[in-house]
């Protein structure tokens, strides 16, 4: 039985040290003969896309032996060395300094990877000498793998000011890569977020976003028959109708995948819960719920345009963007009305909707002992004995900061409780 890569985002160390590996070598192939050469790719905090870019980065440096018996050993011209460019902002920076020396520091690293001296010490003009330096030495043109490219504006997006200084310091960086598309042969950048392509990639016209092809929507994540065959001796005695319920369901217009990192740690504990959900909790986003008092209910049902989701900025942040591109919603249906697409949006599996509507009612109501509470009520209502059911919802409703609400409007007010009540429910695990 092999080892389950648990939180390993190296290619090389994967292949060499018995893990699993659900191929997505294919990717690689359609990627670099599609043609065009710059992609950007969106998906949620750990699905995988570390593990793709290194992918890519050992199939460009022609480590031939790491693909032995993948799709990737016969469909690619392994005579071919290319150098790469990683550029990894997967590590968190508080402001415009940190981030600074954090790029200093990459672009120090392939300096003395490839024995190149570059001079000045502003990061863009340090950048395009790489570059241009690479493409020379090595008589080819290179590779440019940008992983996480949005961290460090997520990382202060409830610090207005700051996110704005690191966005137009990334927006320079960035720029380099339009002023040498002669020296680069490929570019791939990914994150989590699809930034306004004029607040980001000003003028880099040609890249081409695949986060909603049909094409690459299985590019990261597991679909049910990849889970299947990889990881069929761990799945032996286990119930994947309760495995699909809980962690499949995520869709970019194509096939669904599960979240892996829930895959893999499911297949280690062998208990149902909410991995993914556990190791981010999203705190800005109820910040937002709170602030703009949203009606949860309607977040089983949302609806948005295409322009809506290719909208996204720091300075007009939409609360229902903000959630599909984070992973809390995920798209279960399109519409096409007058050339116009509507996108049909819910919550992608149990996981997510148990576990977000739990973090809702922890900042709207301050409740405690809140798994406590889910039992006794789902305890209640089993057994019809409605003066519990009444007395646990008391519970939760003295728990609210009354004052908080004194001088609402009354549609506002009631929108507020029934978001109480809509989440309670959610989160004990009924369908409602």
């Amino acid at each position: 039985m092999k080892k389950l890569p648990i939180g390993i985002q190296t290619f090389e160390k994967i292949r060499k040290d018995n893990y699993y590996y659900v191929d997505k070598t294919y990717y690689v192939y359609k990627l670099a003969n599609e043609g065009g050469g710059y992609y950007f790719l969106a998906r949620p905090r750990r699905f995988g896309k570390s593990l793709f870019v290194d992918t890519l980065k050992e199939a460009f440096s022609g480590n031939k032996e790491l693909f032995e018996g993948l799709f990737l050993e016969s469909h690619w011209d392994w005579s071919k060395k290319y150098p790469v460019i990683l550029i990894d902002f997967s590590s968190g920076v508080k402001n415009v300094e940190q981030l600074l020396h954090l790029i200093r520091s990459i672009l120090l690293f392939h300096t003395e990877k490839y024995d190149i001296t570059i001079s000045n010490n502003d990061v863009n003009i340090q950048f395009l000498q790489l570059i241009r330096l690479l493409c020379e030495k090595h008589k080819t043109r290179i590779i440019v793998l940008i992983d996480e490219y949005d961290k460090p504006i997520l990382d202060n997006i409830d610090e207005k000011q700051t996110a704005n200084e690191i966005r137009e310091l990334l927006r320079g960086f960035y720029s380099v890569l339009k002023g040498s598309d002669s020296y680069i042969k490929f570019v791939f950048i990914t994150g989590v977020m699809k930034f306004n392509q004029v607040s980001i990639f000003s003028g880099l016209n040609q890249l081409k976003d695949i986060t909603l092809s049909p094409n690459y929507s299985a590019i990261c994540g597991y679909t049910e028959e990849e889970m299947i065959k990889v990881f069929s001796d761990r799945l032996e005695g286990l119930n994947i109708e309760e495995v699909r319920k809980w962690y499949n369901g995520y869709s970019w217009l194509g096939e669904c995948v599960y979240n892996p990192f829930d895959v893999l740690l499911y297949l280690d504990d062998r208990l149902l819960q909410p991995y993914w959900f556990a190791t981010g909790t999203p705190t800005f986003l109820m910040k937002l719920i709170k602030e703009k008092k949203y009606y949860v209910p309607q977040l089983d049902q949302v609806t948005m345009t295409d322009s809506i989701l290719n909208s996204f900025d720091i300075d007009n942040i939409d609360l229902e963007n903000l959630l599909f591109q984070t992973g809390y919603l995920t798209i279960k249906s399109i519409e096409n009305i007058q050339n116009r697409y509507f996108y049909h949006m819910s919550y992608p599996n149990y996981e997510v909707k148990i576990s977000f509507n739990d973090n809702v009612l922890g900042y709207l109501t301050n409740a405690e002992e809140r798994s406590v509470r889910y039992l006794n009520i789902y305890k209640a209502l089993r057994d019809n004995d409605l003066k519990r059911m009444e007395g646990e919802l008391k519970l939760f409703f003295s728990s609210i900061p009354y004052q908080w609400y004194l001088n609402n409007r009354l549609n506002e007010y009631e929108g507020y409780y029934a978001s109480i009540m809509y989440s309670l429910m959610m989160a004990t695990g009924f369908d409602v």
